[in-house]
């Protein structure tokens, strides 16, 4: 079985203001994780937590402290992966660490420089059903070198093209998942529109059009959409007001096509 995406993660420099935003766009809960160092806001679909959200430590250099989100992929042992990983040509940005009655974690950028992390739980961590409101519906990776990219996520992870679209001048949109038909985890293209290359996170919506109504209301830009994709569903992709990327996805009414 594939690792897959188990894990999303939003560091910031306003974390009382990014839980806003996120609540009103996306309809999160928000709940104190009851962290003695830092604080961590779990972000919540129902009871069951599906993201956490913190505030950059403040002796983050000023460089450094971008808003951004963090994927965290399930592995069955996070030091030999990340040993893995760093071989294939990622670099380590956070050395396997414990985090106390949770798991243990690491943070590493794959050989073109996107960032990603390495989880494994100390328990099963329940997931809300797909699409549901709140959950992430999917995975982009805007990237230098699609090809260059999958083969290393494919050998690191196990993930496989299950199908691969013609984007022109961008190249080929690849999309992955792994032996499950059923499943897709997300895709990877050549963006060179990107300043650099990066994980992009679609987040489920009801409806499209609301909450790109609602991300403009509460400060946030919108670059892209809403655009159609296969299967009927419509994204949008943007920036939140403190400048981390983000993406929904939703359906859109028929009055408003």
């Amino acid at each position: 079985m594939a690792s897959k995406f188990v894990w999303y993660e939003l560091m910031t420099n306003d974390a009382p203001g990014a839980e806003s935003f996120y609540r009103d766009i996306v309809g999160w809960g928000a709940r104190d994780a009851g962290m003695t160092a830092f604080k961590y806001t779990l972000l919540t679909v129902g009871e069951i937590p599906v993201a956490g959200l913190m505030q950059f430590p403040p002796e983050t250099p000023e460089a450094q402290a971008r808003p951004a989100w963090l994927g965290y992929v399930s592995v069955d042992d996070v030091d030999a992966k990340a040993a893995e990983a760093e071989k294939l040509g990622a670099k380590s940005c956070h050395p396997p660490t414990d985090i106390p009655n949770v798991g243990r974690f690491a943070v590493l950028s794959d050989p073109q420089g996107a960032v990603f992390a390495l989880f494994k739980p100390n328990s099963d961590m329940p997931q809300p059903a797909p699409m549901t409101r709140g959950t992430t519906g999917w995975h982009e990776l805007h990237t230098a070198d699609a090809e260059k990219a999958f083969a290393f996520y494919s050998a690191l992870f196990g993930w496989k093209k299950t199908q691969t679209m013609d984007l022109g001048p961008l190249g080929s949109y690849h999309i992955f998942g792994d032996d499950n038909a059923t499943m897709g985890f997300g895709g990877m293209y050549n963006d060179p529109m990107s300043p650099h290359p990066h994980w992009l996170y679609y987040f489920a919506v009801a409806d499209i059009d609301a909450a790109l109504a609602r991300v403009t209301a509460a400060g946030g830009k919108v670059n892209h959409g809403p655009q159609e994709v296969p299967g009927g569903a419509w994204i949008i992709q943007g920036v939140d007001p403190q400048g981390a990327a983000f993406a929904l996805v939703g359906s859109r009414s028929a009055g408003s096509v």
